[in-house]
C-alpha cells in the first residue's frame, strides 16, 4: 500500500513542473529570441500544450492516492500534498532556472505556515 503513496507523491511532482513551465513559462519567452514575437494565441497553445502533461501526470496521482481506490489520502489530504507540491516545485524552478526571484525571509515563513496546514490536514 505505500507504494501508492510513494507513486502518487512521484506523479504530482512531475505534474507540477509541466503546470508551472504552462502557466509561468512564457513569462520566460523574452530570453529566448525565436520566442520573443509569439502572439497570445501561440503562446495559449504552447501552455495547453505543456498543460496536457501535467494532466497525464495529475489525474492518475489523484486516482490512484485517493482512498476510495486503495490508496492512501483523503481528498484533502491529496489537495495539501499538490499544494506543497506546487509551491516547492514553483520556488526550486522560480529560483533555480528562471532565476527571476530570490528566496527572502517572508518565504521561509510561508512554507513554515504550510507545513503546519500539511500537519493539521493530516492530523486525525
Amino acid at each position: 500500500m505505500a507504494w501508492k503513496g510513494i507513486y502518487t507523491v512521484v506523479l504530482l511532482l512531475f505534474s507540477n513542473i509541466f503546470m508551472t513551465f504552462a502557466w509561468y513559462g512564457h513569462l520566460q519567452f523574452k530570453k529566448i529570441s525565436w520566442l520573443q514575437q509569439m502572439g497570445l494565441v501561440a503562446v495559449i497553445l504552447i501552455s495547453w500544450g505543456l498543460a496536457l502533461f501535467e494532466y497525464v501526470f495529475q489525474v492518475p496521482a489523484n486516482k490512484i492516492g485517493f482512498e476510495e481506490n486503495g490508496g492512501p489520502f483523503s481528498m484533502f489530504e491529496l489537495k495539501i500534498i499538490q499544494e506543497v507540491i506546487s509551491l516547492l516545485v514553483f520556488t526550486l524552478i522560480t529560483v533555480f532556472i528562471f532565476r527571476t526571484d530570490k528566496l527572502a525571509w517572508n518565504h521561509a515563513v510561508g512554507f513554515i505556515f504550510m507545513v503546519l496546514a500539511v500537519y493539521f490536514i493530516f492530523k486525525k
